[in-house]
């Protein structure tokens, strides 16, 4: 029976010497694992830069074409490949070069940069934008004829002449008659000098408008303002299945009120007043007849 006791005295020593040793393992372990890893965790605990947006290309943008919205894009770019032309997010928006020309041809992601395009009163703008053979003209125009500001530079537009067409020498009595026509179609818009302040509240009206034609066309330009009233009419971006219209459109067109009222016979009659007489005019209404 005395050897009870010492057995559960050995049994509980060796128990308690194990936990000691489990103990001081952990113990070890963790400081192995702490002392091996300080580098990293300083590496993990250093703050990380934001990534570097730069203003690219969305896809092939042809020589001359007037930027928009859609046609840029904000990009991530290795901080180390940044060059300073690049355009970056945290210096520039997007909206400052929406209406700038391409002035040599862009590849898709290729970086924007400010020697690559020209903004409009820039010198080089007409030169960058006009594409080889053609010409620019400017033409007058007001708030209604110019669209009222919804022509921007890049759009297309049909060129409409109205005139007044006098009579023949030999019919002085023929009223004059108004006739419209399109003298040319499908023409770019280079610029217009409409202005809009940065708070909407102050528009200036367009008072010319410059477009692109050919030689040729230039030279009608130039006739047909010295004829009459030119007008823009705005084309839809989507293709135009409608032939152009070119035969002209007269007053009565527009209206059904008579343009051209019938000449009345003039008739005469004797009007007796006292011991007198004198002949006098019908008037065209009363006479009933016409020629």
């Amino acid at each position: 029976m005395s050897s009870l006791p010492r057995r559960l005295a050995f049994f509980f020593l060796a128990l308690f010497i194990a936990g000691l040793m489990v103990m001081f393992v952990k113990q070890w372990v963790h400081s192995a694992v702490v002392a091996g890893q300080p580098a990293q965790t300083v590496a993990d605990s250093k703050p990380v830069d934001p990534p570097l947006m730069v203003l690219v290309a969305k896809g092939d943008i042809a020589a001359g074409t007037f930027l928009n919205a859609e046609m840029l894009t904000w990009q991530q770019w290795p901080r180390d490949a940044v060059n300073d032309s690049y355009i970056q997010q945290d210096k520039a928006k997007l909206e400052d070069y929406v209406g700038t020309v391409v002035r040599s041809r862009l590849t898709s992601g290729e970086p924007i940069t400010a020697a690559r395009v020209v903004h409009p009163g820039d010198r080089g703008f007409m030169a960058a934008v006009l594409t080889p053979g053609m010409r620019a003209v400017t033409v007058n125009v007001t708030a209604a004829t110019g669209m009222a500001g919804f022509v921007v530079p890049g759009d297309h537009v049909d060129l409409i002449l109205t005139m007044v067409v006098h009579p023949d020498k030999d019919q002085k009595d023929d009223p004059d008659r108004h006739v419209s026509q399109t003298v040319l179609t499908d023409i770019r818009v280079l610029g217009i000098d409409q202005r809009i302040s940065d708070d909407k509240k102050d528009v200036t009206v367009p008072k010319t408008a410059t477009l692109e034609v050919t030689p040729k066309q230039a030279e009608v330009v130039a006739v047909s303002a010295d004829l009459g009233l030119l007008s823009l009419s705005l084309r839809s971006v989507a293709e135009d299945d409608y032939p152009p219209t070119m035969h002209p459109t007269w007053d009565s067109e527009a209206t059904r009120l008579p343009i051209n009222l019938p000449h009345a016979e003039e008739r005469k009659v004797q009007v007796v007043r006292g011991g007198g007489s004198s002949p006098a005019a019908i008037p065209a209404a009363l006479s009933g007849s016409e020629k």
